[in-house]
């Protein structure tokens, strides 16, 4: 997520690769801490404390190799860094496991506010991945971006798509935070991962439907008129 929310849009790239560049953040981020907290904390009788505490490391390690690799540090990345240090951290002070199911609601939280705030804002964020998705560096569907960016009906469908995604979060928030101080620890370590799954497939079915589906065929339109 994070790459996708502050990457800029390469659009004319070469598309080949793109599934493993997609799916080596998965795995690390979801799958490789899943698997070892499970790995310790059931094979080996770690608590449950040093489990998650070891399994949140691995992403906290993947951010910050793309800070070293990009010798940049953009807010979302610092946020995904210092939420994931707070959590471990805060697991080890208070000794509840139950704080670092609660980071990662946390963070969802706070980038779907972030995503709702800039849909009222003249660059919602979510529009350059949108666009580059869209357009795919074609100059005539550029062009044609270009020329609907300044009317009503397009602004507000950007603003829907970015919206819409916000939103998706932040109902994701809310069920892995309730879930996190209510149900054990060992089920939300995978249910929580499911609900953030189920979150971006909302996201992805309602924001295409009412905003990117509608910029498409808008774009679509403009550009075979032009021509």
């Amino acid at each position: 997520m994070t790459q996708t929310l502050t990457a800029p849009a390469r659009a004319e790239q070469p598309r080949r690769g793109n599934l493993g560049t997609m799916l080596t953040p998965l795995a690390l981020d979801v799958a490789a801490p899943m698997a070892c907290y499970y790995l310790l904390h059931g094979a080996f009788g770690t608590s449950e404390v040093a489990a998650l505490a070891v399994s949140g490391v691995i992403p906290a390690v993947r951010v910050v190799a793309g800070i070293v690799r990009d010798r940049t540090l953009n807010g979302l990345a610092g946020l995904t860094l210092a939420v994931n240090v707070a959590g471990i951290a805060l697991s080890f002070v208070t000794g509840d496991a139950r704080m670092m199911i609660a980071k990662d609601s946390a963070l969802s939280g706070v980038i779907s506010l972030f995503m709702m705030l800039s849909a009222f804002t003249a660059r919602p964020v979510m529009t350059p991945g949108m666009r580059a998705f869209i357009t795919r560096g074609n100059a005539v569907r550029e062009a044609a971006w270009e020329r609907l960016a300044g009317s009503a009906r397009f602004r507000r469908a950007e603003r829907r798509f970015t919206g819409i995604w916000g939103g998706a979060l932040l109902a994701d928030c809310a069920a892995r935070l309730i879930g996190a101080f209510t149900l054990p620890v060992s089920t939300m370590v995978w249910l929580s991962n499911v609900l953030l799954i189920a979150a971006l497939v909302v996201g992805l079915l309602v924001a295409g439907a009412f905003g990117s589906g509608p910029i498409m065929t808008m774009v679509g339109i403009e550009a075979r008129d032009a021509r």
